[in-house]
């Protein structure tokens, strides 16, 4: 097996943590987000929709 070389403790990371970050708190796309998450996916005949404990569909 080979040496993998890591990432330099001294780098400043160039993106957020989180990609919520670059969405500003009054964003229209927040509603959208908010919508989407009230769906009851699986009524709506999204079959594969809840993940197992695995982290793989269903």
């Amino acid at each position: 097996m080979s040496f993998i070389d890591g990432d330099s403790r001294d780098e400043i990371s160039l993106l957020p943590a989180c990609v919520d970050d670059y969405v500003a708190p009054d964003s229209p796309v927040r509603v959208v987000d908010a919508f989407v998450a009230s769906l009851d996916l699986a009524e709506l005949g999204f079959n594969r929709a809840v993940a197992a404990a695995t982290g793989r569909p269903i």
